[in-house]
């Protein structure tokens, strides 16, 4: 199914990011380093505007649509920033990547509602990220009074990010589905930009701080998170585009592992156990 391996393909590029985050907001703030990604994802994307297709034929709701897409990306994506510079990527990663679910019922309120099999994968992908988000925090609430502060903010924010990516997947997929080619790509990117730009000048303005921003990861950090975005938004032109916003999920998986291996995050055996139960649901629906 075309749309699952979108998905998954967005899972690797979102995992890729997301043990970068970790690095770029603790040097130069959540809303600098989220700030860049969208900048250099914007300009990543702006040449392939002028390739034909790309928007000439975009409806005026659809172009709405991409708009409040790009006002929940920008509530998502900050709120994220905000999680990973607070809590360890195994505790974020799994809290984030369970909007399935609400994906999943957004596709049932438009009428396609999924098979019982495919319910319960589903279920056993939210499972699986619960799982690790309960293990996960009882680890961090063994450090104390402050890692049971942190672990409640974490989660706040990681709760705000998982409400704002299935929003913004609905809307994206919703504009995506009458054509318009990357122009419902880009104007996502531009809206958010513009949005956290506009509430961080008003609220904190001295939160940007580009010269301490590390531009090298950023610009990974930029390209990943468009091709990710973009690979689920196109989907929604696909049949079942919400199996591309289940399998993208697995990105917090994929994070979990990259910090395992790489930040040095240990990981417990029922951790572990929480992945395959993540993988498995995704290899069901891939069938």
């Amino acid at each position: 199914m075309l749309s699952l391996t979108l998905g998954l393909i967005a899972a690797l590029c979102w995992g890729v990011h997301d043990v970068c985050v970790r690095f770029a907001a603790t040097r130069c703030g959540p809303a600098t380093a989220f700030l860049c990604v969208l900048a250099i994802g914007a300009l990543a994307l702006a040449p392939l505007m002028f390739l034909p297709g790309q928007g000439g034929d975009l409806s005026a709701n659809s172009l709405l649509l991409a708009v409040i897409s790009g006002f929940c990306y920008a509530t998502g994506g900050y709120s994220l920033y905000r999680a990973f510079e607070i809590g360890p990527v195994r505790l974020v990663a799994p809290v984030v990547g369970a909007y399935p679910v609400l994906s999943v019922l957004w596709a049932t309120v438009q009428g396609t509602p999924p098979s019982l099999p495919q319910i319960g994968a589903v279920a056993a992908i939210v499972a699986g990220v619960g799982l690790n988000a309960v293990l996960s925090e009882g680890h961090e609430q063994e450090s104390g009074p402050d890692g049971t502060d942190r672990v409640r903010r974490a989660l706040s924010w990681s709760l705000a990010a998982s409400a704002g990516f299935a929003l913004t997947f609905a809307f994206g997929q919703a504009a995506s589905a009458g054509g318009g080619g990357l122009v419902l790509i880009f104007v996502p990117r531009l809206t958010a930009f513009a949005v956290l730009l506009s509430a961080t000048m008003v609220l904190d303005r001295k939160a940007i701080d580009l010269k301490s921003a590390p531009l090298g990861l950023l610009l990974l950090m930029g390209c990943c998170d468009a091709a990710a975005l973009g690979l689920v938004l196109w989907s929604g032109a696909l049949p079942r585009p919400e199996f591309a916003a289940v399998a993208a999920s697995t990105f917090g998986m994929i994070t979990i592992i990259l910090a395992a291996l790489f930040l040095k995050e240990r990981m417990t055996p029922p951790q572990w156990g929480a992945v395959a139960l993540v993988f498995s649901g995704v290899g069901y629906l891939a069938l």
